[in-house]
C-alpha cells in the first residue's frame, strides 16, 4: 500500500511491487495527459512533477512514492490555463503534439525555481526530454512568454 497526494487529492494505491506510476496514472486512475514514450527514461514524454521535481514516471513504482506529492498535467492548473500552457497556445508549439504535456511539466519545474531564465538555462533544463517534430525553438518562444506573463 502506497499513500501519497495525487493533484491535490490523496490516493491510498494497493497495487503490486512492479507496477509504475505512468501505468498506474493512465490505466488505473484515467490521467491519460500523462504519455507512454520510450518506457526508458529517454524521451521524457511521462515527465511528472514528484514534490515539485521533473520525474519520469515510466521508471517510479508507486509502492515507492510513498508519502510524496506527484503533480501530472492534470493537476498543473484546475482551468488549464497555466501560464505555460496559455503560452504553448499562443505560440502555437504542439505538431504532433504528444511530448507536449511532459515539455509543459518540465518548463513549469524550470520556472518555478527561476521566474525569468535565460535561453541557455532553457535548453539546459529542457534537455532530457525529447520532441520528435523539432518544436524546441517554439518552447523556448513560450517558455519565455510564460516567464513574462505569469
Amino acid at each position: 500500500m502506497s499513500k501519497f497526494t495525487l493533484n491535490g487529492k490523496v490516493i491510498e494505491a494497493d497495487v503490486s511491487d512492479d507496477i509504475r506510476l505512468l501505468f498506474f496514472l493512465r490505466e488505473d486512475l484515467g490521467l491519460t495527459g500523462t504519455k507512454y514514450g520510450c518506457g526508458v527514461a529517454a524521451c521524457g514524454a511521462c515527465t511528472v512533477h514528484v514534490d515539485g521535481e521533473a520525474q519520469f514516471a515510466c521508471q517510479l513504482y508507486v509502492v515507492d512514492l510513498d508519502g510524496t506529492e506527484i503533480t501530472t498535467i492534470e493537476g498543473l492548473s484546475d482551468a488549464g490555463d497555466h501560464p505555460l500552457q496559455k503560452a504553448w497556445v499562443a505560440e502555437q508549439v504542439p505538431q504532433c503534439g504528444y511530448c507536449q504535456s511532459g515539455q509543459i511539466m518540465r518548463a513549469a519545474t524550470l520556472l518555478a525555481s527561476n521566474p525569468s531564465p535565460s535561453r541557455d538555462e532553457i535548453r539546459d533544463h529542457m534537455r532530457p526530454n525529447l520532441c520528435r517534430c523539432g518544436t524546441y525553438a517554439t518552447m523556448t518562444r513560450a517558455i519565455e512568454r510564460a516567464a513574462r506573463e505569469a
